[in-house]
């Protein structure tokens, strides 16, 4: 299995291992994502890399139907703002040049070259 896919795969499964613990099994309540989020974003090495910041707008828009709970949708959508996080703060924030169209690493090099 690739990194990609074993990342998926282990998404997945925390997701149904915290959501599994009462009677909704395919929606995390407050106690258990809190729990969740306590256990397995512990790594100090890792918190160290994520803005608290970026953490917070995560939690504030995660329960999008605003049902007091989770479901896997949502917590995807904050998986994927922590992901985020951690890669702005790895990379530095986007600045201008990214809204400029650098993203197309072989367009500009293409280019260049020719």
């Amino acid at each position: 299995m690739s990194r990609l896919e074993k990342a998926v795969v282990s998404i997945v499964e925390v997701f149904e291992e915290y959501a599994g613990q009462d009677d909704k099994k395919r929606q995390l309540s407050s106690s258990e994502l809190q729990e969740l989020l306590q256990k397995e974003m512990s790594n100090p090495e890792f918190q160290g890399k994520i803005d608290p910041e970026d953490i917070k707008e995560a939690m504030e828009i995660i329960d999008k139907n605003h049902d007091g709970e989770v479901n896997f949708r949502e917590f995807s959508r904050c998986v994927s703002m922590l992901a985020l996080g951690y890669f702005h703060k790895k990379h530095g924030k986007a600045g201008k040049r990214d809204k400029e169209g650098r993203g197309g690493r072989g367009d500009k090099g293409k280019a260049d070259k020719e």
